[in-house]
């Protein structure tokens, strides 16, 4: 397995540091020092793996690809808000010799859609060189922006995915160019005279329903990084909104996702919102399992609030059991509180009054 430090220098380098408690990066031109439990740090840790690299610029801006690694970049959708955060990460992976896969386009966006067939090189420095687009799930500020950016290549890169579900949102409607498999590999090989000297990127697609029936995360297999859509966020916990999210498939998935991470060595996760997540193994798989931690937590929480309180209807549950978050985040919470109570009823646990 080709290891992320060997992506981003194509020459020998030192053995990267992964002992350090902190790393610094760029806020506001600013050298800013990170520790480990911060959210910037993973993406320190990708980035700058020797910790002699130039600092990276961590600010959140949609006008320039930022290179992660070699052969992946991440286009920020200008898309910021409430549900999204700073926006819709868009990711390239690939190279100027095998052409690129583009993940989750976003939005309709033109502007943001002619950056990334921009970013896209072929060798001669031209753009467009996308050979497929994939769409981690259907949501609408994720696969809107796929048919256009279709549209803008010569090639006509086929849009991959799985279809929404009857239980989508009509927001979320979407049928792919072609339906993506279960552990299904995409891969990209070189090409051209320097063929030889390159190498080949693959995709390995899982399926990962919770948050939408829909959901598909993806492990690029040769560097050890997990693509995970809205599954796995940096800064907040995805919305699971019923009925087209289910609790209980999210808290599968994420079980699947730390199978995934621990056989292939996954050191890193990059989100759909949020910088990128880990450092190391044992970095990546605490994330995916602290994650799961924190939703049985409250979980157990929502179910103590029901059993104290069994004439309670949804909205009298709501602020006791999220009495940890701001108010403003209530109306969101409510549909994740849904998810759980379904989840709890499957388990013979309190249910809702009638």
């Amino acid at each position: 397995m080709v290891r992320p430090h060997q992506r981003i220098h194509p020459a020998p380098q030192p053995t990267p540091d992964t002992t350090s408690a902190e790393r610094s990066g760029l806020r506001a031109g600013v050298v800013t020092r990170f520790l480990q439990h911060d959210m910037a740090y993973g993406e320190l840790a990708l980035v700058c793996p020797t910790g002699t690299e130039p600092h990276h610029a961590l600010d959140w801006q949609s006008r320039s690809p930022v290179r992660l690694l070699r052969n992946v970049q991440r286009l920020t959708a200008p898309n910021p808000g409430f549900m999204t955060g700073p926006g819709t990460n868009s990711y390239l992976v690939g190279d100027s010799h095998t052409g690129f896969i583009a993940i989750d386009p976003g939005p309709a966006d033109a502007d943001h859609l002619q950056r990334l067939w921009r970013a896209a090189l072929h060798a001669d420095g031209s753009g467009g060189n996308i050979r497929m687009i994939v769409c981690t799930h259907s949501h609408p500020d994720h696969s809107p922006g796929a048919a256009p950016l279709k549209a803008l290549c010569d090639g006509r890169p086929p849009i991959l995915g799985l279809p929404s579900a009857p239980s989508a949102r009509a927001a979320s409607a979407f049928t792919p160019d072609r339906v993506l498999q279960n552990q299904e590999l995409l891969t990209l090989i070189p090409r051209g005279l320097d063929a030889s000297l390159a190498s080949s990127h693959t995709l390995q697609v899982v399926h990962t329903p919770g948050h939408a029936a829909n959901h598909v995360c993806l492990l690029l297999r040769e560097d050890g990084l997990l693509f995970s859509g809205d599954h796995i966020l940096n800064g907040s916990t995805t919305v699971i909104d019923p009925p087209d999210g289910n609790m209980g498939d999210y808290l599968d998935s994420l079980d699947t996702l730390l199978a995934l991470a621990q056989a292939h060595d996954v050191q890193f996760i990059l989100p759909a919102h949020g910088h990128v997540l880990g450092g190391s193994q044992a970095a990546a798989c605490g994330a995916i399992s602290h994650l799961k931690a924190h939703r049985l937590k409250r979980e157990a929480k929502i179910a103590a609030v029901v059993a104290a309180h069994p004439q309670g209807t949804v909205d009298d549950w709501l602020p006791l059991a999220y009495d940890d978050v701001e108010p403003r985040v209530w109306p969101v919470a409510k549909r994740s509180l849904l998810a759980h109570l379904e989840h709890i009823q499957g388990h013979g646990k309190p249910s809702p009054a009638a």
